[in-house]
């Protein structure tokens, strides 16, 4: 039976209005699956809320409701017991892609980041493999001084286009030979074809009628690749530009190299674009002495206004000039570097190569983003310089990999002192090549204790008997793979979904006070908060705000930058990395798949129906599938019971996927009606904010379980000299979970038991 100490609720009735009162311990069996879950299940959180009056749960109660409603899917007892008695009782550990602790491997997962070069970079022994961009402003940048992440679109002159101009100083023999090797005999042909022709257009004086043509080169996936091809391109056709489109490369014609030619000759335009492609520090570039001062004013003139953000000219009297008749020659070199974050060119990124440091991060009792913002402070860099492949709870003992950029080796190893009083260690340091990405884990190994395990109330049958039921049980049947409770900010005021609603709707300054919400607590974190609320007054609440807040404190700077308008919320919000921004989102699309889950399970139980949304591949363990994978039940199928329970997935939110074509797929769209979400294309342009959404499998199983009884002894001390001992049962169980699954969840489903 469930806890008997939780009271039943009274929830509305049917589409009548007739209240009906239903127990919290009455099974739910409709569709063949017993799920010890109450048919309110699939009610909309507003409904739930508005009658919490009548389920007597203590604070958080929102949260309460959305937990314990949740259905099951296997159909045991269970029992009861305490989880995170201490950090102790709780180790998480990463299990990274080669099947390996990241507590004992020393390699493995980061390393493997970086793949074997192809053999056109060993040939030509070009190094692009660490070329990286210094995050800067939103400032325009010339294009001479571009390099993207991406192949996104950006401001260049007149056109949106990410025009990539950075050179290299080897020879145009070796970019020929790059070419062979990048481009298929037929494209590389086309190509020169397609410049020849453009030169001779120019050459003959013919203006190149309509739009300006162009040349495709296909899309380049590797990115490394598609830089090492600009620039070959460039460097062997110096009157081209290439400009990348979402991965794909394209050709054009140089519309200012062409200009430049009316002004110099073609061997000067062509020596000077080198030069600004080399980027050298401290070089100069001298055009031919010219007599005609008008015309050295328009070259000026050109030079200025198209590079004039990168470069300087001035004119110098020829050496040895004759006084009556001087030759006066223009001189380029390149401006002084006054913007510290900039956006630097490809070879001033060569040469300063980023510096990525991997290591394993042991926490104890501490919440991931305070931890690296602590790290952060006394690294000297920001949080946003540390990547990893997953978020880890906060009272536990964790083990995660981690790369953080701009550290050395020997400086990550100096501070380890320093951060074990903030119960952190760091190990495995070494030097790779690349930063780590969100999901880049085969799961985690936990390590747990569950302490003063018992019967549920009203159940007499032997407890060692009920345990091993329902360990047995949820390994063969599985556990519901719900989003567990540390993902929405469990026991809090405001939980991380409903930031997420209002950044989807964007809701800009609602969802910059939602973060700001002070819990009720008197102390000065949350006394900060509530000045905020009461005055908007960022700079006042920044010298109240604890410095270890980091997170709060960067959010705060920007208000009082930009202010507490629509557009300074905006800006506040960049003031988070892009992955931080996302998890908001990802939370209020998690709230929903768990509903949604609960509520496939409550209408068709563990019958796979027409409609239904299953995984063809059955080797999947994650959530990163593509939709290819995912197949359509029909009727004919559902006759046939062709797939089972295991395989049925749902989508999480996102602008890139389908729904079930059932009762489901309604109920996603109802709910998104509710949220104010029918329109929604979860998309957020102003955040920089792109959510294609997933697929996740409803059902998981704990892997390498194994589980051990223990008894332990309490004395209490009543009397002097006496003692009474009290022997309590504990229980030591271990097992590994696939990325993305949650031991809480795993737990309740093998205790029948809400934390």
């Amino acid at each position: 039976m469930r806890d008997a100490e939780r009271e039943a609720g009274s929830v509305p009735g049917a589409r009548g209005g007739a209240r009906s009162r239903v127990s919290r311990v009455t099974p739910w069996a409709e569709g063949g699956a017993k799920l010890l879950s109450p048919p309110w299940a699939a009610y909309p959180q507003w409904y739930l809320r508005s009658w919490h009056c009548y389920l007597r749960m203590e604070e958080d109660t929102d949260f309460r409701i959305r937990f314990s409603s949740l259905g099951f899917i296997t159909d045991h007892i269970g029992f009861r017991g305490t989880i995170k008695s201490s950090p102790s009782d709780f180790v998480v550990i990463e299990i990274d892609e080669q099947g390996q602790l990241v507590n004992k491997s020393t390699s493995g997962l980061i390393n493997k980041v970086l793949p074997e070069p192809n053999n056109f970079a060993k040939k030509t022994k070009l190094d692009f493999q660490n070329i990286s961009c210094q995050e800067g402003s939103n400032q325009e940048v010339n294009t001479f001084t571009k390099c993207s992440d991406d192949d996104q679109n950006h401001q260049s002159g007149s056109e949106k286009e990410d025009t990539i101009n950075d050179g290299t100083s080897k020879g145009e023999e070796e970019k020929v030979h790059v070419l062979g090797n990048l481009l298929d005999e037929k494209t590389n042909d086309l190509l020169t074809h397609f410049a020849f022709d453009i030169k001779e257009k120019w050459n003959s004086k013919t203006e190149l009628i309509g739009s300006s043509p162009e040349f495709s080169l296909g899309r380049i996936l590797d990115k490394n690749q598609r830089a090492i091809l600009h620039s070959a391109v460039r460097q062997k056709f110096p009157f081209l530009i290439t400009v990348g489109k979402n991965s794909e490369i394209v050709v054009k014609p140089n519309l200012e190299y062409k200009e430049l030619c009316h002004l110099v000759s073609e061997e000067e335009a062509l020596d000077f674009f080198k030069y600004l492609d080399a980027k050298k520090e401290n070089s100069k570039f001298t055009f031919k002495p010219d007599m005609n001062k008008d015309h050295r004013k328009a070259v000026h003139h050109f030079v200025n206004k198209k590079f004039g953000n990168l470069v300087e000219t001035k004119s110098f009297p020829e050496l040895n000039y004759n006084a009556a008749n001087p030759n006066i020659a223009i001189t380029v070199r390149f401006r002084e570097k006054k913007h510290k974050h900039r956006k630097r060119s490809l070879f001033e990124c060569q040469d300063q190569k980023v510096i990525y440091t991997a290591f394993t991060l042991r926490k104890e009792n501490l919440e991931m983003f305070e931890a690296l913002g602590f790290l952060a402070i006394k690294l000297g860099v920001i949080p946003s310089d540390f990547s990893y492949a997953g978020l880890k709870d906060k009272k536990a003992i964790t083990y995660q990999a981690m790369v953080v950029r701009k550290v050395s080796p020997e400086r990550l190893k100096n501070i380890e002192k320093e951060i074990e009083k903030k119960r952190m260690n760091v190990f495995n340091i070494r030097s790779v090549g690349d930063s780590l990405r969100l999901g880049q884990l085969k799961g985690n190994h936990f390590d747990i204790i569950i302490r003063n395990v018992r019967n549920q109330i009203n159940d007499s049958t032997n407890l060692r008997e009920r345990i091993l039921e329902a360990i047995e049980n949820v390994k063969n049947k599985g556990f519901v793979n719900y989003y567990g409770p540390q993902r929405f900010g469990m026991g809090r005021k405001v939980h991380t979904d409903q930031i997420g609603l209002a950044l989807l709707k964007s809701e800009m300054v609602k969802a910059v006070k939602l973060f700001l919400t002070p819990e009720d607590l008197d102390d000065p974190v949350n006394r900060a908060k509530k000045y905020f609320l009461q005055t908007e007054d960022a700079k006042g609440t920044l010298s109240l705000m604890p410095e270890f807040k980091v997170r709060e404190r960067a959010l705060l700077e920007s208000l009082h930058r930009f202010g507490m308008t629509e557009e300074g919320c905006i800006q506040a919000w960049f003031s988070f990395p892009h992955s931080m921004r996302i998890f908001y989102i990802h939370a209020y699309s998690s709230k929903i798949w768990n509903e949604a889950v609960s509520y496939r399970l409550s209408t068709y139980g563990s019958r796979v129906v027409e409609g239904d949304l299953v995984c063809l591949d059955e080797d999947i363990d994650d959530e990163h599938f593509p939709s290819s994978k995912v197949h359509l039940v029909t009727e004919e199928e559902e006759s046939a019971s062709t797939y089972a329970i295991h395989q049925v997935v749902l989508p999480v939110l996102g602008y890139n996927i389908q729904y079930p074509k059932n009762k489901v797929g309604q109920w996603y769209q109802d709910t998104l009606s509710r949220d104010g979400l029918q329109t929604c294309r979860f998309k957020v342009p102003t955040l920089k904010l792109n959510v294609p959404g997933c697929y996740r499998q409803i059902l998981k199983h704990p892997h390498n379980v194994s589980y051990q009884l223990m008894e332990e002894h309490d004395t209490d001390v009543k009397t002097e000299g006496s003692h009474i001992d009290e022997t309590t049962l504990s229980l030591q169980i271990s097992f590994d979970l696939d990325a993305s699954c949650y031991a809480t969840v795993c737990l309740r489903e093998i205790m029948k038991h809400d934390f």
